[in-house]
């Protein structure tokens, strides 16, 4: 046995990636649906609501990474993620199975549109999001800038089933007790979750709420207008749909280069 283990000893373990970064807290809300947290890089600077491209190590040695959105604020001493979980997909299926002190890697420099430079000032802001796309929504909800900005926020997250919502529920839920945002958020936030394929308070697609008005009427708010600013992130059809409606309503498409009244991630489908 003691010849075993010299040979044991003798076979080297595969370095550290330089960008990895230990998981610090995992937790599972669906067979579909999980965050973790991570440390932070000290190199990393983010503004709220950016992605950065993080993975895991293969047996290779090569890293395989995906964008995805950075859901803690910039403020945060650590990084959280928001992940579907894909059976077969050649990074999930790996990354839902990680657990407190394994090493995830995260490449240090994050970028986006879904930020507050990319628009133009106004008087309401959109935060329109379905499934996992609420990650990067969860970064900006925690941000004093954006109720800084805005007088009203109204964040819609549509999921297909109730348990789908209780990540996005329960980061509502507890802003009242963040000492940066919690009285801002109690004043300026309107919280409107809706499922696609489970009756609940608000059934439907958020598409077609927005056509039909009744997200309008059930807020007590007027319908998209020129005081709007509009972010989404979700599926590419959530997109796209999304981005007609603002269109239809006068808003124009802005970037970190050239600001304007809507913007939506391009770089992340969830």
């Amino acid at each position: 046995m003691n010849e075993i283990a010299r040979i044991e000893d003798a076979v080297p373990l595969a370095p550290r990636h330089p960008d990895a970064q230990t998981v610090t807290a995992v937790k599972h809300f669906t067979d579909r649906l999980f965050s973790f947290r991570v440390t932070r890089p000290k190199s990393l600077r983010f503004r709220s609501g950016e992605f950065a491209m993080i993975g895991l190590q293969q047996e290779n040695g090569k890293p395989l990474l995906r964008a995805y959105s950075i859901a803690s604020p910039s403020w945060d001493d650590e990084l959280e993620f928001y992940s579907i979980k894909v059976p077969d997909g050649p990074l999930t299926s790996r990354l839902q199975e990680i657990a407190p002190g394994d090493a995830v890697i995260v490449r240090p420099k994050p970028t986006g549109t879904l930020v507050l430079d990319a628009l133009l000032p106004g008087k309401r802001i959109w935060l329109i999001a379905s499934g996992t796309g609420i990650a990067p929504f969860a970064s900006l909800i925690r941000d004093p800038e954006l109720y800084e900005r805005f007088d009203e926020v109204i964040l819609t997250h549509t999921c297909r089933t109730v348990p789908e919502l209780d990540y996005g529920a329960a980061l509502v839920a507890n802003l009242a007790d963040d000492p940066l945002v919690g009285a801002e958020a109690w004043q300026k936030l309107h919280y409107y979750p809706t499922t696609t394929r489970q009756e609940s308070r608000h059934t439907g697609r958020i598409t077609d709420l927005l056509k039909s008005g009744k997200v309008f009427s059930d807020l007590e708010i007027p319908p998209l207008g020129q005081d709007d600013r509009v972010m989404i992130c979700g599926s590419m059809a959530l997109n796209l749909e999304v981005k007609a409606i603002c269109e239809a309503a006068g808003l124009g498409e802005g970037s970190n280069a050239a600001p304007g009244e809507y913007v939506l991630e391009k770089a992340f489908v969830g």
